[in-house]
């Protein structure tokens, strides 16, 4: 018989074929005449009878708990009271792997779950987020090579700060003192000088300990860099990505979206331009509802979702305080209590992008470093993208886990990654 996957079947390739299919019991039911088992594969479910007369499958049926691996021929039929809308009838059932009695039941907590983390992962829930995620970072390496960007891997292991001492995780590394990357962006700078306009996709560490439904430890950034550039390029970059991304997975995920139960019409409805507001005007509009927010305050999370909530969709939020932001941001040569920086915003999530022009003067770049309490000569490699051909250049970090929080409408970021790292879970 033809070994196909169930997508093959469920998209009615199958019908009235002899087939065989590989995967694992996600559900059973046993009556006197007649065993349903809800068979799956990386691809789907789908539901197989197996007939008492059918003495050696039924005998092999009877032995299968939830989550053995087996593989079951049998003849395709349509079915419209089936999942999916099609049946096998099995003919031979083969085991591969006996499970022991499954410990994830429907009334588990949602502790319990994320402890069995190893075994949720079999989930449809999380098949289909998983399939979205690994879609949605195709789209945005697609959309960054169609630009000319060229994919660069920089290193996990840094010597020094990118966004601050307080979020990061130090390691000894052999005899040295060293840090998980908070960033990749001050790596990105150096390749501009060569490559010119790079991106990444990789883990970033933050040693914050907040718990909301935004936060991991450790996430996936997608980050870019390019010269010869200003806020206005990468704002007109960052919609176009969105947009692109949004787009695809509009086009390509309906079945996914559908099964999660989450609204892929928000997606369809993403165009460029973004609506743009000031620091300064995000101030006003929040005052009415937080009269003790001034001018120079960070923006918090509640902050952001009130904001978001005002727009429906991506936002552009820019021109930030500098005293808030790295000290790589670039200010205004007129106003530099204003820096160059500009955060893209969705509704319930608010920041999932943080970006703005980078400081390519030395003696300034010097001035912010020790302002911040930075010692320059940690830096020295970064000094010299100043020293031999300094030019304008911008970038941006978006965080993965975010966008596919606010786009699957999932309720924790936690679900957006298959191994969850916070301040209170690492295992498995």
């Amino acid at each position: 018989m033809a070994l196909v996957k169930i997508r093959e079947i469920l998209d009615g390739n199958c019908n009235d074929k002899s087939v065989s299919v590989r995967g694992w019991v996600y559900r059973k039911r046993e009556g006197k005449e007649l065993i349903f088992l809800v068979i799956r594969d990386s691809t789907g479910v789908i539901q197989c009878t197996v007939k008492k007369a059918s003495e050696a499958a039924w005998a092999e049926a009877q032995k299968l708990t939830i989550e053995s691996s087996l593989v079951l021929d049998g003849l395709v039929k349509p079915d419209k009271r089936a999942p999916g809308g099609f049946e096998i009838a099995a003919e031979a059932v083969s085991i591969i792997g006996l499970a022991d009695v499954f410990p994830i039941a429907k009334d588990k907590s949602e502790e319990f779950i994320r402890d069995m983390r190893h075994l949720w992962l079999r989930s449809r829930k999380m098949n289909l987020v998983m399939k979205v995620r690994g879609n949605v970072m195709e789209y945005t390496r697609e959309y960054f090579k169609k630009q000319g960007y060229t994919e660069v891997s920089p290193p996990m292991f840094i010597s020094a700060a990118v966004e601050g001492g307080s979020t990061l995780f130090g390691l000894k590394y052999f005899d040295q003192d060293l840090y998980l990357t908070q960033s990749s962006q001050l790596y990105l700078e150096i390749l501009i000088y060569s490559l010119e306009q790079v991106f990444c996709i990789a883990p970033s560490f933050r040693a914050e300990k907040s718990r909301t439904i935004r936060h991991l430890t450790e996430y996936w950034h997608i980050e870019g860099e390019w010269p010869f550039a200003t806020m206005d390029d990468l704002m007109k970059f960052e919609e176009g990505l969105m947009e692109h991304v949004c787009k695809r997975v509009a086009e390509n995920c309906q079945k996914e979206f559908a099964e999660l139960g989450a609204d892929i019409n928000k997606l369809a409805a993403v165009k460029a331009p973004f609506p743009r507001i000031t620091y300064a005007e995000a101030i006003d509009r929040l005052k009415v509802k937080n009269p003790a927010l001034n001018w120079g305050d960070d923006l918090g999370y509640e902050d952001e979702k009130v904001l978001a909530e005002d727009f429906g969709k991506p936002f552009f939020v820019y021109d930030y305080p500098t005293a808030i932001k790295a000290f790589y941001c670039k200010t205004y040569s007129d106003r530099p209590e204003v820096a160059l920086s500009v955060d893209m915003m969705v509704p319930r999530i608010g920041e999932i992008s943080t970006g703005g022009q980078r400081e390519e003067d030395k003696e300034m770049l010097i001035k912010r470093m020790q302002a911040q309490g930075l010692k320059p000569e940690d830096y020295e490699w970064y000094l010299d993208l100043r020293r031999y051909g300094t030019v304008p250049h911008v970038g941006f970090g978006m965080g993965l886990e975010r966008l596919l929080t606010w786009m699957l409408d999932l309720e924790n970021i936690m679900d957006a990654i298959p191994f969850p790292r916070t301040t209170r879970r690492f295992y498995p």
